[in-house]
Order: C-alpha cells, then sequence, then structure tokens
C-alpha cells in the first residue's frame, strides 16, 4: 500500500479550518477515484510536553503508486488539490510513503 500523507500545522482559527476541512475538504478528497482508505488524526500533544507542531494528520491509502498518481491526476483529485491550497497551502505538508512489513 501507498500512502499519500498530509500534516497540518495549527491553524489560526482551528473552529472555521474544522468546519472547512471536515464539511468541504474531506468529502472532495473521498471522491478521488483509487482511493481506498482515509484516515484522519487529530494530534493532541506531543510526548515532550505541549500541543506539538501538528494540529491534524490525513493518511490516503492506495493501492500503488500509480494508482496514486492516476487520482490525484483525475478531475477530483485536481478539485482536491485546488481546494487545499484554498484554505490550508501555509499548513500543509503533504508526502509519499509505502507501508514496510518487516
Amino acid at each position: 500500500m501507498v500512502k499519500l500523507i498530509a500534516l497540518y500545522k495549527h491553524p489560526e482559527n482551528k473552529e472555521q479550518f474544522d468546519e472547512h476541512y471536515f464539511n468541504t475538504h474531506a468529502p472532495i478528497t473521498a471522491k478521488i477515484p483509487g482511493l481506498k482508505e482515509m484516515k484522519v488524526t487529530r494530534i493532541t500533544g506531543s510526548p515532550m510536553g505541549g500541543e506539538g507542531k501538528y494540529y491534524l494528520m490525513c493518511e490516503m491509502y492506495y493501492e500503488s503508486h500509480e494508482a496514486l498518481k492516476a487520482g490525484l491526476k483525475s478531475d477530483e483529485g485536481k478539485a482536491s488539490g485546488k481546494d487545499l491550497m484554498g484554505f490550508a497551502a501555509e499548513l500543509v505538508t503533504l508526502m509519499i510513503g509505502e507501508e514496510v512489513d518487516e
């Protein structure tokens, strides 16, 4: 499995961010072809104390790198990317990873 991971820094207005993220962005993203599963985690703190650097993490699972690329190039993938840049461009870090079974 391949994952697209989105890490979001703390927004200035968490209520407004959550409203947009959960009611607009997540439903757009959930429609991306090839997306097998989407897990959202609210970061609640750091082992070192305090709230930590990040606010939210979303893991989007795809069968392969090819499926991820095709999904991102789809109309739904483009709509998700456009929406993301519109509300969280300064907050988000995106990365691609593979699950390791050892």
